[in-house]
């Protein structure tokens, strides 16, 4: 099986300021059919900087205009397409929303909400996306 590396990157998007701090998600079928919410991200373009992919997919896959305020870090997993093996590595920010409306998103998700920071936390259907939000959380906890 060829093996081969991907990066993308996304966003944490908030709005409200502690302790009612709000979590955008996005909403997409997995391949079984499940309707999966999680967080908007995209694969970075060749020269592409991270921060300027997480921007562009956050608003292409949420309908929102976001500033990034802090880096988060990265989370990495394996995954099969067609195939292939492959790594995927995807940064993370935390930016807080300033424009746009979530009725705008692409046809790519089904449903974009808002949700309370502790509901995001438990509606986020993987694992590594609910640690990006808990590092939000306490990013943003500790600036209220």
């Amino acid at each position: 099986m060829k093996t081969r590396s991907e990066h993308s990157a996304g966003g944490v998007v908030a709005r409200g300021s502690a302790p009612d701090v709000d979590i955008v998600l996005a909403s997409r079928r997995n391949r079984a059919g499940k309707l999966v919410w999680g967080l908007p991200k995209g694969l970075v373009e060749q020269g592409e900087q991270p921060e300027v992919t997480a921007l562009r997919e956050v608003e292409e896959e949420t309908g929102l205009i976001a500033e990034i305020e802090a880096p988060l870090g990265d989370i990495s997993y394996w995954y099969v397409w067609d195939g292939d093996r492959i790594r995927k590595t995807v940064t993370f920010f935390l930016m807080r929303a300033v424009g746009g409306d979530t009725t705008n998103h692409d046809r790519e998700m089904e449903d974009v909400q808002w949700f309370a920071l502790d509901d995001a936390v438990r509606r986020a259907g993987y694992g590594s996306e609910r640690s990006m939000i808990q590092r939000a959380s306490e990013l943003l906890r500790g600036a209220g």
